[in-house]
């Protein structure tokens, strides 16, 4: 299939099967809201963040909110943390993250609001992770290469060690996607994050 049609008919089935997954997921979702509400009533539920979506261009990406809400005032004293070489922040025990908010990372359920992103046609189901634009900043030419499609929601990082890999592996895995596009390996993946949802590894 020519790499265009491919796209085209991707981009309209992602948005029916996000919309069928956000109406039969919806009291799934009801229960995490009231959840985080709950915890904390001034605080909101949703977080949403800048990221940088297919040839840089910016967007807004949307997760439930698994942080207390002055984390990011914090951050800066974090980053000399960081666990992942790379232009990349992870760091396992994140004192930021609240209790119900490490349930949500491990299980990936926090990631369910970029449903959302995938409707409004920022973001595909299956693709490279949409990075902040502080970490494209540190990109070489070599790794601004995964920027070439729309980001995604899952792809080869999660299904493939995702916190335990470095940035270059993460890197790696986007290219080689990039390079193999099909429907038959989007449903691999989307199949495999099925897998790694009900059995989390390397989530934090």
């Amino acid at each position: 299939m020519k790499p265009n049609m491919y796209l085209k008919i991707k981009k309209k089935s992602d948005c029916v099967i996000s919309l069928l997954a956000l109406a039969l997921l919806s009291p799934i979702l009801i229960i995490i809201m009231l959840v985080i509400k709950l915890s904390s009533l001034h605080a909101p539920v949703f977080f949403k963040q800048k990221r940088v979506g297919e040839d840089g261009h910016l967007f807004y990406m949307y997760k439930f909110r698994t942080m207390h809400v002055d984390a990011e005032a914090q951050l800066n004293y974090y980053l000399k943390q960081n666990e992942i070489e790379g232009a990349m922040f992870k760091l396992r025990n994140d004192p930021r993250v609240t209790k119900f908010g490490r349930i949500l990372r491990k299980t990936s359920l926090d990631e369910l609001p970029q449903l959302w992103n995938v409707i409004k046609g920022n973001m595909a189901l299956v693709g490279p992770r949409p990075p902040l634009p502080r970490e494209v900043a540190e990109y070489t030419t070599h790794d601004k290469k995964r920027l070439s499609i729309i980001p995604g929601c899952t792809g080869l990082w999660q299904v493939s060690g995702r916190n335990e890999l470095s940035f270059q592996e993460m890197v790696e895995l986007d290219l080689q996607y990039i390079q193999q596009v099909s429907f038959k390996l989007d449903a691999k993946i989307i199949g495999k994050t099925v897998l790694v949802i009900l059995m989390p590894k390397g989530a934090y």
